[in-house]
């Protein structure tokens, strides 16, 4: 499988052509030199595994800028596996607190489904109705306790990333990434010294910023930025 044309490498890899286009303008994958006496570029078997690393990933939740950070960690001789294993349970919890804010809004659409008649006029159609009052999904909708508690339990916990300057090896990241996980309210902790940044997913009512960004000082790094909130 040497010297395998775009259409062909992309065929084995299991993708389409613009698919590695794109990775390559991403500079996920590097695009081989053109022939100086033309003809076709040649991806070899390396490549196609590195497609197919990349595509796999994906389809288990990580982003791109996390699976860069992932193919840094596999470039890496001194990288250790804990390292990826750090990187895997914290797009688990993200998974799970999804998946709690997905099992919330499945019930209040069986309860909106449930309360419907079925039939008859639009005017009298209940689900319009309720989604067209203020507030509705939280006033009418998942009104109940249980369900309540279970969108306020995933809605608390967030990801926020930090700036860091100051790590010079893979080391340094590990060493941030065990101070990080003493905190009380964080729940998982991704350190990329490639990225030079911290992803860090804490539930915000017993986890304090602050405290984190002291943390990281205390260690003789320095917070760049104050921390950007990404999910919650």
């Amino acid at each position: 499988m040497n010297g395998m044309s775009i259409s062909r490498a992309a065929t084995a890899a299991g993708v389409g052509v613009e698919t590695i286009r794109f990775y390559e303008r991403r500079g996920l994958i590097k695009q081989p030199l053109k022939p100086r006496n033309g003809g076709f570029r040649s991806y070899d078997t390396g490549v196609v595994a590195r497609i197919r690393f990349i595509r796999q990933a994906q389809e288990i939740g990580f982003s791109l800028h996390e699976i860069e950070d992932l193919l840094a960690l596999e470039a890496n001789p001194k990288a250790d596996c804990s390292e990826v294993r750090s990187q895997a349970a914290l797009k688990r919890n993200e998974v799970l607190r999804k998946i709690t804010q997905l099992k919330a809004m499945e019930q209040a659409l069986n309860r909106l489904i449930a309360a419907c008649p079925g039939s008859g006029a639009l005017g009298a159609c209940t689900i319009l109705d309720t989604l067209a009052a203020p507030c509705a999904p939280k006033a009418r909708t998942i009104a109940n306790g249980a369900a309540t508690n279970r969108i306020k339990k995933g809605r608390a916990m967030k990801t926020i990333t930090f700036a860091i300057e100051g790590m010079h090896c893979e080391a340094c990241a590990r060493t941030v990434r065990a101070l990080l996980q003493t905190e009380p309210g964080v729940k998982g902790v991704g350190v990329s010294f490639a990225r030079k940044n911290a992803r860090i997913l804490i539930d915000p009512e017993t986890a304090r910023e602050a405290a984190l960004r002291d943390k990281i000082a205390k260690a003789g790094y320095r917070v760049l930025a104050e921390p950007h909130d990404q999910a919650k």
